[in-house]
C-alpha cells in the first residue's frame, strides 16, 4: 500500500486502500484510462464482458453500463477522497495519468500510478479535485454516454452515491473537521463548481419516512435512478426515487 494511505486503510479497510499502486513498472495488461476513453471498441469489449455477467443480452447497455459505473467508482473513490480531503494530497489522477486493470468480468482490480503526484496544502477544495472529476470522471462518463445512450446525471449521481458515504465517514473520523466538511458541502451540495459551471454531483434528494421499531425515521432517497431494474432478473433497490412506492 502507498505508504501516505497506510495510516487510514487499516484492518478491515486495508484493500480498499490497496487497489491504488504507485509503482514505475505497469502489470500486465493494465490499460491506460484515457486509452479506455478514446477509443469506443475497447470501452465496448469491456462493459460486454460485464454485460455477460449480468446475462443481459438485449443489446442494451445502459443498465450494465451504470452497473459497470458502480464498481468502478468503488475502487477508483476511497484511495483518491483520502489523498485528497486527509491528507491534501494529489496523487495523478487524470485519465492520461492513470491506468486500470480489469477481471474477466470486467471489473477493475486495481489502479496504477507511476508517481505519487505531491502536496496541494493551501488548495481549495475545486483545486484538488480537478484532476479526478474533470479530467478523469468528466471525459469517461461523456465516452461511456457515447456508447451506450445512457443519461450522463445518472453516472454522474452513480459518482455522488458512492462519494457521500466516504465523506460522511472521514467527517466522523475526523471529528467533523472544517477542512473536510467544506469538501464536502463544495462537491455534494453546492449548486455549481464555478459561477456559470453546473456541478454534476449535486442533486435533489427526496426524503421519505419509514417507521423502524414504532418511530418514524427519515430515508433519502438516491439522487438518481441507477437503472438496476432493467437488469435481468434484478428490480428496484430499497430507496431508489423511481420504485413504485417512491413515486
Amino acid at each position: 500500500m502507498i505508504a501516505l494511505l497506510e495510516p487510514i486503510f487499516r484492518g478491515e479497510l486495508a484493500p480498499l486502500g490497496e487497489r491504488l499502486v504507485c509503482a514505475p513498472e505497469l502489470p500486465s495488461g493494465a490499460l491506460r484510462v484515457s486509452e479506455l476513453v478514446a477509443s469506443g471498441a475497447l470501452l465496448a469489449e469491456v462493459l460486454n464482458r460485464h454485460a455477460a455477467v449480468h446475462r443481459a443480452t438485449d443489446g442494451d447497455l445502459r443498465a450494465v453500463a451504470s452497473a459497470w459505473s458502480l464498481e468502478y467508482l468503488s475502487v477508483l473513490l476511497p484511495p483518491l477522497v483520502a489523498g485528497a480531503s486527509v491528507f491534501h494530497h494529489g496523487f495523478p489522477a487524470a485519465a492520461s495519468q492513470m491506468w486500470v486493470q480489469f477481471d474477466g468480468r470486467g471489473e477493475p482490480v486495481s489502479f496504477h500510478i507511476r508517481e505519487l503526484g505531491a502536496s496541494m496544502h493551501g488548495a481549495d477544495t475545486a483545486q484538488r479535485y480537478a484532476p479526478l472529476l474533470r479530467q478523469h470522471l468528466s471525459p469517461l462518463f461523456s465516452a461511456i454516454a457515447r456508447l451506450t445512450r445512457i443519461a450522463p446525471k445518472i453516472l454522474w449521481g452513480n459518482a455522488a452515491r458512492i462519494l457521500e458515504p466516504i465523506l460522511d465517514q472521514g467527517v466522523t473520523l475526523t471529528g467533523g473537521s472544517a477542512p473536510f466538511m467544506q469538501d464536502r458541502e463544495h462537491l455534494l451540495h453546492s449548486a455549481a463548481w464555478a459561477p456559470g459551471t453546473a456541478n454534476p454531483l449535486h442533486g435533489r434528494q427526496r426524503e421519505i419516512t419509514r417507521w423502524q421499531n414504532g418511530r418514524a425515521v427519515p430515508v433519502k432517497l438516491h439522487r438518481q435512478c441507477c437503472l438496476n431494474h432493467l437488469l435481468p432478473d434484478e428490480g428496484y433497490c430499497s430507496i431508489c426515487p423511481l420504485a413504485p412506492q417512491h413515486r
